[in-house]
């Protein structure tokens, strides 16, 4: 068995991973509604479904990806013909996050398996029936010494940091996320950190509200909000603010009822934990919908907050949760102002009609990867590399970009020895005018 240079094996491992999960897919299903009341239709979409089409893409792909691309030579080389080989890193780390607890596990454990990396997996401890089907696909599917999965808390996942890897992939939290880049830094191991931010949502007069308003209540409250692409607050021009609210809170009554808490398609939060940090940012004086809760089933409803103080702790830190803070702007300046408190969202939307504001704005702003006019689909399409800026992430993947992360990219020249230049050689005595004069043109 060698992974690394074995193309056929990495396929042949793929493919098993792919019977696997379809085997499987039902048990998958059901540990998400069980962990925390993921739907069947959300927990295909966004979970089984999303992998099994990513698994089958790569398969299909794998063996061009793996190909040594031929870029055009250097002249100063001629004549040379120049290549790049994709070569795995190595031991990779993947820790993957609890909100989508199969997707972001698996889909990073692909890429690095059809690089022709080893792989140690260590999912989320907080959706525990999810990570352990994981753990059952994973032995399946793979040797031990290919693919192992690590199952635990935040102990697990400091041991294995100590550990020296090849490459380390992680999803969660910014804070986390600095943990794992100075682990890494101890020995200069290259890493990819998925991370978050405040993603601000831009609506301007002239929006189709209406389909805004759908994007926006679909975009923000899959998943109860803990998306970390989400809409995290709506920046809209004041002369359609109350037309929006009043649009948004009619599509939160379509798309969960009178009482999103017997909506079967509405999530809870993940733990208790998370539920009493989201509570507490509810001042219930500034509610235009929503509010309500219940420790209980840890249970909070889809909320819009009207015009919350800058300082408050719903606009101080990513929300990850169904609260959504309205904030109306006059002028493009004030949009500057807002956005200039934050770091670099991971994501940014745009709902105009106006093609030159949409432009100025993404002209404009720095942000990991967005919309216009929609809300999160980015993320959907293999063809765009996703990934964050400064505080919301290092590395893009997806599609051929996922291949492309998990492997070192060698650059190769093959010199022919039909012709040998002189310029490059010593002595240089009347060569720097013909070679200045040639690299002009280069």
């Amino acid at each position: 068995m060698n992974f690394k240079t074995d193309i056929d094996f990495r396929k042949q491992s793929l493919n098993r991973l792919l019977d696997s999960i379809l085997l499987h897919e039902q048990e998958i299903i059901q540990a998400l509604y069980d962990d925390f009341k993921k739907s069947e239709f959300e927990a295909v979409v966004t979970e089984t479904g999303y992998v099994i089409s990513d698994l089958k893409h790569t398969i299909k792909n794998i063996k061009k990806w793996t190909k040594p691309k031929r870029v055009f030579p250097s002249l100063l080389n001629f004549p040379s013909s120049d290549f790049i080989y994709s070569e795995p890193y190595g031991n990779v780390l993947v820790i993957a996050p609890w909100n989508y607890p199969f997707q972001l596990a698996m889909c990073p454990l692909i890429a690095a398996v059809a690089a022709g990396n080893s792989v140690v997996l260590k999912p989320s401890e907080l959706t525990p029936k999810v990570s352990g089907v994981i753990a059952e696909i994973i032995r399946e599917s793979f040797d031990p010494t290919h693919v192992e999965v690590f199952l635990g808390g935040s102990e697990v996942s400091k041991r294995l940091l100590e550990r020296r890897w090849d490459y380390i992939f992680f999803t969660g939290s910014v804070a986390v996320g600095k943990i794992v880049a100075k682990a890494a830094a101890e020995h200069l191991t290259p890493v990819t950190l998925e991370l978050g931010g405040k993603n601000p949502c831009i609506v301007d007069a002239t929006a189709n509200l209406p389909i805004t308003a759908k994007r926006i209540v679909w975009g923000k409250f899959i998943n109860a909000g803990q998306t970390c692409i989400a809409p995290d607050y709506i920046l809209v021009q004041n002369k359609v603010k109350n037309k929006l609210v009043s649009l948004l809170t009619s599509e939160i009554t379509a798309a969960y009822g009178e009482d999103p808490e017997l909506s079967p398609d509405f999530p809870r939060i993940i733990n208790a934990k998370n539920w009493s940090r989201l509570a507490d940012m509810i001042d219930q004086t500034k509610v235009l919908t929503g509010g309500k809760s219940n420790p209980e089933n840890l249970y909070l409803s889809p909320t819009l907050i009207n015009e919350p103080d800058l300082q408050s702790a719903v606009m101080q830190e990513e929300i990850f949760g169904p609260i959504l803070p309205i904030i109306s702007y006059e002028n493009e300046k004030e949009l500057e102002t807002i956005i200039a408190k934050y770091e670099k969202p991971l994501s940014l939307y745009i709902f105009s009609d106006d093609k030159s504001f949409a432009r100025r704005i993404i002209r404009d702003f720095s942000f990991g990867g967005g919309c216009i006019n929609d809300a999160v689909i980015h993320f959907a399409n293999k063809n765009l590399p996703f990934g964050g800026v400064g505080h919301s992430g290092i590395g893009a993947y997806h599609g051929r970009s996922s291949f492309d992360l998990f492997s070192h990219q060698k650059a190769i020249v093959r010199k022919a020895n039909w012709l040998d230049l002189p310029f490059r050689y010593a002595p240089y005595k009347d060569k720097l005018k013909a070679i200045r004069f040639f690299m002009r043109w280069m």
